[in-house]
C-alpha cells in the first residue's frame, strides 16, 4: 500500500511538473510580458508599378488597469485632445466583460487605437505622468491617391465575431473590411511576432529575455500588383462626377480588371484611421449610397447592349443567319403586342440591326426562336436560351476577386411556369430579347460579355490582382472560360458592332487612330432611360473592353458612347489629344438631377 501511494504521488509529480504546462506557463507569466509584433502590410501597386497603397506609422494607447493610479485625469485628457466623459466611458467598457471577454487587470488593453504621428506627439511626451498606460507602433493604411475606393477597400477594428472566427486576431486588431483589403485579408496581413521581455516583481519590463533568444519575428504581408491602372481611374472617375453609374474596363487577353468606377465615390482615406467609424456612418446615411459598389453590386437591365449576346445564341442555333431579314415599322408588332423602335429602313438584316440597334429583328429572332418546333415546348426552347446565357457569364457571379458581388437575373422556365401558370410563349417574354423585363445584369458582366467578343468567344475571369508577391497565380485566372458558339459567328457580330460605330448608334466613338467596335444601350427604367454603352478596341488586337452605366442618362449615346470613347483612347494611346481633354471637362461637369425616388 504503502508502495503504491508514493508510486501515485511520484506519478501525479510528473504529470504536473513535466506533462501539464499550465503551472509553467503562470509562472513565466509572472515573470516575462510577451509583446506582440505586428507585421509590415502587405504593400499595393498598380500595372505600372505604381504605389496606390502603402503605410504609415499608427500609435495605440495601451493601459494596465492595475497599474493606474493617482491618474492625472485632465491632463491625460488634454494630452489625448479627449474629453473626461469619453475616458470614463472607455475605461468603463474596457472593464466590461461583456463588451471585451478577454479583459484582465493584469494584461494590456487597448484605450485608443491608430493615433497619428500628429495625435500621438503631446502624449508621448507626458507618458511618464500616466502610470499603466503606454504606447504600442503599429501602422496604419496610407493611400497615395484619392481614387479607387470601391476595389481598394479599407481597413476597420476587428468584431467580436471575427475574432471568434480566426484566432490570428485581438482586440483593437485591424482587418480588412471591404474591396482588395478585405479579399485578400489573410495574403495581406502577414504573420505576428513576438518579443519576450524580463518583468521584475512590480510588473515593470527590465529588458529583453536571454538577448532576444525566444523572440519570434513578424513575417511581412505580402504584396499586390493590381490589374489597375490608376490613371485610367482617375479619368473615369472625373467623367462620372456628379453622375450615378459606373465604369469597369477590362484587358481580354487576360481578364485583368483595368478600372472599375463605381460613382458617387470617396476619398479611399476617410475610411483609414481611428476616425473611419464616423466617416463610414456618414457616408452610410447618404441617399445616393456612395459605399454601394456598383460595377459588381448594382444590377441593372443591359438594354440593346444584350442583343450582341442574342444575335450570338440565334446564329449557332441556326434561328437566323446573315441573311435573314426582318421586318420592323416602327418596331415589333404582332398580335396586338407592340414594341416600339426608332425610325430606319425596314426589312433589315443582322448586321443592319446591330448598327441600328433595332429592337424588331431580334423580338423576331426570339420569337421564332422560343416557338421553334425542334425544342417541342416554349420550356424546353426557354431552358436552350437559358443555358446559352449562363454560359456566357449572366446569371451567375462570375468569381472576381472582391466580395460582396451579385449574381444578376436570368429567367428560366420555372419562373415563368410559377408566374403564369405553365401558360406563356415568345410574346409573354419578348422583353428579354433587348435586355429588359426579368433580365438584370451587373456592369462587370456587361463588360465581360464585350472582352469575350472581343477575344471571339472566350474570357478569362475577370480578376482585379494580378500578382501576388511569391506565388504562382491562381489557375481560375488564367484559364479561358469558352463559350459554346462558334468563333465564325463571333465574327460576324463584330463586324456589327464594327459598323454601328462607322455609320450606327456609336458614331462618336470612331477614330482614324484604331478600329473601335461597339453597341449602345438605353435601358428603360421607371425614371428616365439609364445610358449604356458596351465595347472594344481595336477591332483585331483588342487591348480594352469597356462597359459604361449612367443611370438616368438617356440614350447610349448621350453619355455611355463619348465616355466610353474617351477611357478607351485614353488607355490605348496613353494620353488624351486637347479635343479630348475638352470633351472631358464637358463631361465632368455635366449633372443629372436625381430625385430621391430614381436614387
Amino acid at each position: 500500500m504503502v508502495i503504491a501511494v508514493v508510486l501515485m504521488y511520484v506519478i501525479r509529480l510528473f504529470q504536473i511538473q513535466i506533462l501539464d504546462t499550465r503551472y509553467r506557463y503562470s509562472a513565466d507569466n509572472n515573470a516575462l510580458y510577451y509583446r506582440t509584433v505586428y507585421p509590415t502590410r502587405g504593400v499595393i501597386y498598380d500595372r505600372k508599378g505604381r504605389m496606390i497603397v502603402s503605410n504609415q506609422p499608427s500609435f495605440d494607447v495601451m493601459v494596465v488597469m492595475r497599474n493606474v493610479k493617482n491618474l492625472d485625469t485632465l491632463a491625460f485628457c488634454r494630452s489625448l485632445d479627449i474629453t473626461p466623459e469619453y475616458f470614463d466611458s472607455r475605461m468603463a467598457d474596457i472593464r466590461n466583460l461583456r463588451k471585451n471577454p478577454g479583459y484582465s487587470p493584469y494584461t494590456e488593453q487597448v484605450f485608443m487605437a491608430q493615433l497619428s504621428v500628429n495625435e500621438i506627439s503631446d502624449f508621448r511626451e507626458n507618458l511618464y505622468r500616466f502610470g499603466g498606460f503606454s504606447i504600442n507602433q503599429r501602422q496604419q493604411r496610407k493611400y497615395n491617391y484619392e481614387a479607387a475606393a470601391h476595389m481598394l477597400g479599407d481597413l476597420g477594428e476587428v468584431s467580436k465575431s471575427e475574432i471568434d472566427n480566426d484566432s490570428w486576431y485581438t482586440q483593437g486588431d485591424v482587418i480588412g473590411k471591404q474591396g482588395v483589403e478585405k479579399y485578400y485579408e489573410a495574403k495581406l496581413r502577414g504573420e505576428k511576432g513576438t518579443e519576450v521581455l524580463l518583468k521584475d516583481a512590480y510588473g515593470r519590463i527590465q529588458g529583453s529575455y536571454y538577448d532576444g533568444e525566444y523572440d519570434k519575428e513578424a513575417v511581412p504581408g505580402r504584396n499586390l500588383r493590381l490589374g489597375l491602372d490608376i490613371e485610367l481611374q482617375m479619368l473615369g472617375e472625373k467623367l462620372m462626377q456628379n453622375k450615378i453609374g459606373s465604369i469597369v474596363a477590362i484587358e481580354p487577353k487576360t481578364g485583368e480588371i483595368l478600372c472599375m468606377v463605381s460613382s458617387p465615390t470617396f476619398n479611399p482615406s476617410e475610411l483609414s484611421g481611428r476616425h473611419r467609424g464616423e466617416h463610414f456612418q456618414e457616408l452610410a446615411a447618404r441617399p445616393d449610397k456612395p459605399l454601394l459598389n456598383r460595377p459588381i453590386q448594382g444590377t441593372y437591365p443591359p438594354g440593346s447592349t444584350f442583343k450582341t449576346s442574342q444575335a450570338l445564341t440565334f446564329l449557332q442555333e441556326g434561328i437566323i443567319d446573315t441573311r435573314t431579314q426582318y421586318p420592323c415599322t416602327g418596331g415589333f408588332v404582332f398580335r396586338g403586342l407592340r414594341v416600339g423602335c426608332h425610325a430606319h429602313s425596314s426589312p433589315l438584316s443582322l448586321n443592319f440591326a446591330i448598327a441600328t440597334s433595332c429592337n424588331g429583328y431580334f423580338c423576331w429572332g426570339y420569337y421564332y426562336m422560343i416557338g421553334a418546333s425542334k425544342y417541342g415546348t416554349p420550356q424546353n426552347a426557354l431552358t436552350v436560351w437559358k443555358d446559352y446565357m449562363v454560359d456566357m457569364g449572366f446569371g451567375y457571379t462570375l468569381g472576381v476577386d472582391l466580395p460582396g458581388e451579385a449574381r444578376g437575373m436570368i429567367p428560366n422556365s420555372d419562373y415563368y411556369d410559377r408566374h403564369y401558370n405553365r401558360s406563356w410563349n415568345g410574346l409573354t417574354t419578348i422583353s428579354n430579347a433587348i435586355g429588359q423585363g426579368e433580365v438584370t445584369l451587373t456592369p462587370l458582366q456587361i463588360a465581360n460579355l464585350g472582352a469575350t467578343i472581343a477575344n471571339r468567344g472566350y474570357y478569362i475571369t475577370p480578376h482585379v490582382v494580378s500578382y501576388i508577391e511569391g506565388e504562382e497565380p491562381d489557375s481560375a485566372y488564367i484559364t479561358p472560360h469558352y463559350v459554346n458558339v462558334d468563333k465564325k459567328n463571333y465574327e460576324i457580330v463584330v463586324q456589327g458592332m464594327r459598323q454601328s460605330v462607322i455609320d450606327g448608334t456609336c458614331r462618336s466613338a470612331n477614330t482614324s487612330d484604331y478600329l473601335v467596335c461597339g453597341k449602345t444601350g438605353t435601358a428603360q427604367n421607371r425614371g428616365n432611360d439609364h445610358s449604356v454603352f458596351m465595347g472594344f478596341a481595336p477591332m483585331d488586337d483588342p487591348q480594352i473592353a469597356i462597359a459604361v452605366y449612367v443611370e438616368n442618362g438617356g440614350f447610349g449615346a448621350v453619355y455611355g458612347v463619348p465616355i466610353g470613347a474617351l477611357m478607351m483612347e485614353q488607355y490605348i494611346n496613353g494620353c488624351l489629344s486637347e479635343a479630348s481633354m475638352q470633351k472631358v471637362e464637358l463631361y465632368s461637369n455635366r449633372s443629372i438631377d436625381y430625385g430621391e425616388e430614381e436614387r
